[in-house]
């Protein structure tokens, strides 16, 4: 267990709830717009487990959730007693996933360790590979898809959109095919100084053009928010 980082407070990364954010080490993608680009190695400055087990446990009267994100968390080791630490001490938990692992998540999902599960789609099904920048098996992809839908109550779907990655229309394609999921979330592309994509200029999404898909976008899903 790689923990690479930790936000002490968060009041967006779990909807409805006060969460703490803690960060794994390693990521088996490479998408261009990343904005943690310094978790993607699994080598880098680590926090221990057990003081930021000790973090938690002070923080308890005022933060009810944590959020384990990455990096990719589903490639940490004893991701499971991780996440029983956590809820040992009476706390929510949230994952956020791209998917790539449902032999991971489905018995997590299964067994009620998981409160609520955020997976990341990143594109149409024939432009993975190239905004992820590896080969990724889309039957994995697909599983994930159909376990968070099926065993899930609380979840949601979200893709980062940038005009230089995705267009409009891709992103219709992303609503066909993962058509009827309870929510998707349109994250559009913020700068950072951590951002992958080093020297490729990558933009935002005009207010205008982005409420405008997300009407579009309505009629597939329960709900469609943007963030």
């Amino acid at each position: 267990m790689r923990i690479g980082g930790i936000q002490k407070t968060s009041l967006i990364d779990y909807p409805g709830h006060l969460s703490t954010v803690i960060f794994l080490r390693g990521c088996n993608f490479k998408c261009s717009y990343c904005h943690n680009a310094e978790l993607l190695s699994f080598d880098g400055v680590q926090i221990e487990r057990q003081k930021m087990m000790d973090e938690l446990i002070t923080r308890r009267s005022f933060i009810d959730s944590v959020v384990i994100s990455g990096g990719e968390c589903t490639l940490s080791e004893d991701l499971r007693g991780f996440i029983q630490e956590i809820k040992s001490i009476g706390y929510g938990v949230k994952l956020d996933t791209n998917g790539t692992k449902p032999d991971i998540i489905e018995p997590l999902i299964k067994e009620g360790f998981i409160d609520y599960i955020a997976m990341d789609i990143k594109a149409p099904p024939e432009k993975y590979d190239q905004v992820t920048g590896v080969c990724v098996n889309l039957d994995a992809i697909n599983k994930s898809i159909q376990v968070i839908q099926d065993h899930m109550k609380n979840y949601e779907f979200r893709t980062t959109v940038s005009p230089e990655i995705l267009t409009e229309t891709e992103v219709l394609k992303i609503a066909d095919w993962i058509s009827g999921a309870k929510k998707y979330v349109l994250q559009n592309f913020r700068d950072n100084e951590n951002v992958l994509c080093g020297r490729k200029k990558l933009t935002p999404y005009p207010k205008a053009k982005l409420i405008r898909l997300k009407e579009q976008l309505e009629p597939f899903f329960e709900e469609v928010s943007l963030r």
